[in-house]
């Protein structure tokens, strides 16, 4: 079965063709940890977890290696730790911003249904020489500054896009097109204003390592290189993050990780994800509609979030609605009562068939509801497809009492109350007291419960 991938490169999708076939190597720009993530830093989460998954099922678990970073340097947390530890050394008040929100992150990302990268590499652990000879950040600067790539200049270090013809391919910037903006004065020490720093002068208050350079830290760009080049090599196989990241962050990645290995490419497929908009409006903090992963899930569980993000192809835009969510957790709702209790099985060919199609998420679900229909009917096989599929893919990690149990908690209902009622209801309907049936049907209904009545019996849900 082929696996063909969309590539933002030479924008076409590609037949897949790993370099190593016992070791695929995805790197995925990860977290800057200085604040709750939002709904739209899970999507590249989701993303390339069902990449992920599907490698690991079609190549095997032990031979996909995913590498997804931790940013811990930036001027964002700087200021973060500063307003919210003023009593602490600077040091100490980012180290306490960077783990807490690390973390939270974590157990975000972990409720949405993802597994965890083989490896999660914290920048500040590769800026300088490393004692496991594992690639750093100051060595890549080095070797740029040898191969004419990089120079120093008004107490930076920067690398010099004139050097490499073929800057901005990934973008479809060509270089002599480019405009350096209004930036021209302020930046005169540069030789081309399009240049970009690798290496920065830190004041006394700010985070610093000494350096060839002095005492600096490094620039965003670098971080990425020195950390897929410690894990995954020079060139690797899949480079993968959000459509916001492709210019500058990943042109620049990709320009530096070439010049300084002497490579013709970096990855050998770059992929990314669309936006995520609120309601068919572009989610912004200045609207108000900025939505965290926390706060969604105090409502909603994670799978429902997971299974949400994935109605939406990754390449095209994702309108995240209420409307949509209450649809996914009823789907859920059913697949859980259809398959929870099956253990086992195989996933479905038809499912990875559509998912080795560019991750076509909206067609797997659809090759789920086909499954879901003949699992139903009472078709072993289908159940048990059905259920192996939805677990190979992040989703049916409880038992049907566990998901029974978080959705009555986030309600607040008592499901013993709830039962007791629906029995007074039968036994009402058994012996044709339609009067006293509807009544407990109505106080149920103001309790927020929804009964559906069938053949197997009475059966009851959350309404939304």
């Amino acid at each position: 079965m082929d696996l063909r991938l969309y590539d933002t490169l030479t924008k076409e999708k590609r037949r897949f063709t790993p370099l190593d076939p016992n070791n695929v190597r995805m790197y995925v720009c990860g977290p800057t940890v200085y604040d709750f993530a939002h709904i739209g830093n899970a999507r590249p989460v989701i993303v390339f977890d069902v990449l992920f998954r599907l490698l690991r099922h079609l190549y095997g678990a032990d031979h996909v290696t995913y590498v997804r970073n931790i940013t811990d340097v930036d001027d964002k947390i700087n200021a973060r730790a500063a307003r919210d530890f003023p009593g602490l050394p600077l040091n100490e008040a980012i180290r306490k911003v960077t783990e807490n929100t690390a973390a939270q992150f974590a157990s975000e990302v972990a409720a949405l249904g993802s597994l965890p990268p083989t490896f999660e590499p914290r920048a500040t652990d590769f800026v300088l020489p490393r004692a496991d000879g594992k690639a750093d950040m100051v060595t890549l600067i080095k070797q740029l500054i040898a191969r004419g790539h990089a120079y120093e200049a008004g107490g930076e270090v920067l690398f010099d896009v004139q050097s490499m013809p073929d800057y901005g391919a990934l973008s479809g910037r060509k270089l002599d097109e480019q405009r350096p903006g209004a930036r021209v004065a302020v930046d005169a020490h540069k030789k081309s204003p399009l240049d970009f720093v690798l290496w920065k002068q830190s004041s006394g208050d700010e985070p610093g390592w000494e350096s060839p350079w002095g005492r600096g830290r490094p620039g965003w760009h670098i971080e990425c290189s020195a950390m897929s080049t410690a894990y995954l090599g020079d060139v690797f196989d899949i480079h993968g993050g959000g459509i916001d990241l492709i210019f500058p962050h990943h042109e620049n990645e990709l320009a530096q990780s070439r010049c300084a290995h002497g490579t013709p490419a970096m990855a050998n497929y770059w992929m990314h994800n669309e936006f995520v908009q609120i309601e068919d409006t572009k989610m912004s903090k200045s609207l108000g509609n900025f939505v965290t992963i926390r706060d969604l899930l105090a409502d909603w569980p994670g799978e429902v979030l997971r299974l949400n993000m994935l109605k939406a192809h990754y390449r095209s835009p994702m309108d995240w609605t209420l409307r949509g969510l209450e649809e996914s957790a009823k789907t859920l709702d059913d697949w859980y009562s259809v398959a929870a209790d099956v253990k086992g099985g195989q996933a479905s060919d038809a499912v990875i068939e559509t998912l080795s199609d560019d991750l076509n998420t909206p067609q797997m679900i659809a090759s789920l509801h086909g499954l879901r229909n003949g699992a139903a009917a009472g078709n072993d096989g289908d159940r048990s497809q059905f259920a192996a599929s939805l677990r190979l893919f992040g989703f049916l990690s409880e038992s049907v009492a566990e998901w029974k149990s978080r959705k009555q908690q986030a309600s607040g209902v008592d499901a013993k109350q709830i039962d007791e009622l629906i029995s007074s209801r039968t036994a009402a309907r058994a012996r044709k007291d339609f009067k006293e049936s509807d009544r407990i049907r109505d106080e149920l209904a103001a309790m927020g419960v929804v009964i559906k009545d069938s053949k197997e019996g009475t059966t009851w849900e959350i309404a939304r």
